[in-house]
């Protein structure tokens, strides 16, 4: 008899206390946790979730039911937000899904030149499901009392297809004309793979590297053309994710760098620009960048290393 009445007592004693694993959250813990999913920001619901379980060790399975409810919504929400951007990549015509921003400053440089004097830059990027687009140009140019003290232009164009989701391959054609470092125009066109080495909230790094052909046309006349190989690293860090200034304006800062080189049999080129942007409205920024570049074999009359300090105003669009 004994053996009999000990399960039933058993079954009265939990369900007069409650099973530990069955206990409900609080009404302010489940208060919290609903005011962190109506805010919507994962990094806030996934540390108040923490912090419920860690505090109330009793409703576990509740908040665990919570979190995989949770979770579900954002694979939902995600996966319509990746279905609506096939959609319109397929859709979008030869002039659609370009964004960019335009850059219009001051410059001071040292090396070849010692001047002070204007800058402007363009950025366009389309950007699909599998392919991106990358258009850059950007012109220096100063003129005093009626001689040209710094004439440079550069324009690129990169085309990328993803090939996993860390993987891509890249194309790249681009034009630099500066006479001061000793040539009309260099050619270059590569090809190649690159790696997403880390792609987070507050940096992203990519790596690429693939074979190059250069041409280049001196002042003096001649031409040289040569096979060689590019490697480029690209590095963006957003230092913070808002600072006030005044009372109307919000500033981020943004630090961010690209290093290209060009090797060949004769001649090894680096380019390496730095920059700090400050954002003052939603599509206003400004900059300040500093540009080395630098070629291991210049022309005869010039030197290995220019820079230039830069500072701009940038408008998204």
């Amino acid at each position: 008899m004994p053996k009999r009445v000990a399960p039933a007592l058993v079954a009265v004693v939990l369900a007069a206390v409650g099973s530990p694993a069955m206990a409900q959250l609080p009404p302010p813990v489940r208060a919290m946790i609903d005011a962190a999913i109506e805010g919507g920001d994962p990094a806030k619901v996934a540390t108040v979730l923490d912090l419920a379980r860690a505090t109330n060790p009793d409703a576990i399975a509740e908040i665990d039911t919570i979190r995989d409810d949770w979770n579900a919504r954002q694979a939902a929400r995600e996966e319509e937000r990746r279905q609506q951007q096939d959609q319109q990549s397929a859709s979008a015509g030869l002039f659609d899904l370009w964004s960019g921003e335009g850059q219009l400053g001051g410059f001071h440089s040292s090396g070849n030149t010692d001047a002070v004097g204007l800058s402007a830059a363009l950025r366009l990027q389309r950007k699909g499901e599998d392919w991106t687009h990358l258009l850059r140009g950007s012109a220096d140019y100063q003129r005093s009392g009626g001689t040209t003290s710094r004439e440079q232009y550069f324009a690129a164009y990169e085309p990328r297809i993803q090939v996993s989701e860390n993987v891509f391959a890249y194309g790249l054609a681009q034009f630099e004309h500066n006479r001061f470092q000793g040539f009309d125009a260099r050619y270059a066109v590569s090809g190649g793979l690159g790696i997403k080495v880390i792609d987070a909230d507050a940096i992203d790094l990519s790596l690429k590297a693939g074979p190059a052909y250069r041409r280049t046309e001196f002042v003096t006349g001649m031409n040289d053309s040569r096979i060689g190989g590019l490697a480029a690293v690209d590095f963006d860090w957003r230092i913070a994710d808002g600072v006030t200034l005044t009372q109307d304006t919000n500033l981020v800062t943004e630090g961010g760098a690209a290093a290209t080189v060009i090797v060949d049999s004769r001649t090894t080129t680096i380019n390496l620009v730095t920059g700090l942007d400050a954002r003052i409205t939603g599509r206003l920024r400004s900059r300040f960048s500093y540009a080395v570049d630098y070629d291991s074999n210049p022309p005869a009359g010039s030197v290995s290393t220019d820079t230039i300090s830069r500072i701009s105003l940038v408008y998204g669009f």
